[in-house]
């Protein structure tokens, strides 16, 4: 009996070993820069689907304040992310400035905030856009002048020198 108990906890060992040696997946995470309010959509309701009958009769109504959503950009290393809550009737407003970790599936994105509740809430991805990298080391290996470069005249700002021009000496003058 005891070399059976003695055999199962060895097992067990064996195998819950290696479980704590592997590396979680790390979420990727993302900068909140910015949110902006943008138009959600106007709300119709009525008999639109039934054609332009009773369009024309003013069958529908729609309400002229259109609802406000929050919209998010979310800036990776290599991306932008223009991202809106699913949830349009309690968006839960997201601290700009702090990370977040996401995961993306198709359009939805789930986001959690590790320094606020830890819920995961998901989001419509609106729109994605590479960052391009290429531009501002090409702006960062340009020549720029110096500030004392500005008020010099060009010759000066490229070094060149004027040659001399020597004038013969005035002949003496006799005193009067």
């Amino acid at each position: 009996m005891k070399g059976q108990t003695l055999a199962v906890a060895m097992f067990a060992l064996l195998f819950a070993v290696p479980g704590f040696a592997r590396d979680k997946k790390h979420s990727d995470r993302a900068m909140i820069e910015k949110m902006e309010a943008v138009p959600c959509g106007a709300k119709e309701r009525g008999l639109t689907g039934l054609g332009s009958v009773f369009a024309s009769i003013g069958a529908t109504h729609v309400d002229s304040d259109e609802k406000l959503c929050p919209q998010y950009l979310l800036r990776t290393d290599d991306m932008e992310y223009h991202v809106r809550p699913l949830d349009h009737k309690h968006p839960v407003i997201l601290p700009v400035g702090k990370e977040g970790e996401f995961k993306i599936s198709r359009d939805v994105m789930l986001m959690r905030i590790p320094d606020g509740d830890h819920k995961k809430r998901r989001y419509q991805v609106v729109a994605m856009k590479p960052l391009d990298h290429s531009e501002t080391a090409e702006t960062t290996s340009r020549y720029e002048p110096h500030k004392d470069d500005a008020n010099k005249p060009l010759d000066a700002k490229s070094g060149a020198q004027k040659p001399e021009i020597k004038t013969p000496p005035d002949p003496p003058t006799s005193p009067q």
